[in-house]
Parts: C-alpha cells; structure tokens; sequence
C-alpha cells in the first residue's frame, strides 16, 4: 500500500505546491491552493494510518520501532503542521496568507520527511545481496 500511496501523495504534494507558491506570488488561485492542501493533507493521513499498520504487522508495533524511530518522529511534526492547517482553515485563524505559509512549512517538514524515508529504503537496498533481490522477484 505504502507503494502505491507515497508516489501518489507526492504528486499531490507537487501539484500543490505549485497552487500554494503561485498564490503566495500573484494572488490567485486561494480556492484552488486550499482545496490542493485539504487533498494533500488527507493523503498524508491515509499513509501514515496505513505505514503504522504496516509497522504493527512487521514489527509488532505502531509506530516509534527502532528502525524507523527518528523518521515516526519527524512525521509526527509533520502531522501536527498539516493538523494546523487545518485547523486554522476550519476556524479561520489568521489570514489566507498567513495559512498558505503555514502549508509551506508542513510542506518543507513533509519534503525533510520523504527523504528520511527515501534514504533508508535506499541504505536498506544497498545492504540487501543482489542474489536476494532476484530470488525475491
């Protein structure tokens, strides 16, 4: 599922991230800017509801398991500025603007985020003998 969802949710972060940045330079498109981050936002909490699934079944924990420790950190400050949004957006906290930064800095945390994650599957591949590789496919 991670799969599929993590290239999925990175589109949407890209996509979005371009509505967020043209509106934060022109102006326009605050419509098309908050729905993108509502849609990113979401996305980002199916994946971390099925990677700590994933995380009970392989390890027999939720989340925080030694191999992925600093990376379930880091996702929970990711968590928590996406839920901001959110919040801000819901009960008009602060103004277009200032929620379309706030989306920036979830997006940063979500970018330091996927490449923890990105460099540990890489470590792990390149540990992985070739032979196990093949045998695996």
């Amino acid at each position: 599922m991670q799969g599929v969802l993590a290239p999925i949710q990175f589109l949407i972060f890209l996509v979005s991230l371009v509505l967020v940045l043209r509106y934060l330079a022109t102006g326009d498109g605050a419509a098309a800017a908050t729905v993108s981050i509502v849609i990113k936002t979401i996305a980002l909490y199916a994946i971390m509801i099925t990677g700590s699934i994933w995380e009970k079944q392989v390890f027999g924990k939720w989340l925080f398991v030694p191999a992925f420790f600093w990376e379930d950190v880091f996702s929970m400050l990711v968590l928590a500025l996406h839920t901001a949004y959110l919040l801000a957006l819901s009960v008009g906290w602060g103004t277009e603007h200032d929620r379309m930064l706030l989306a920036l800095a979830a997006y940063a945390t979500y970018a330091i985020n996927a490449t923890q994650f990105l460099l540990k599957l890489r470590a792990a591949r390149l540990q992985t003998p070739p032979s196990s590789i093949a045998m695996a496919a």
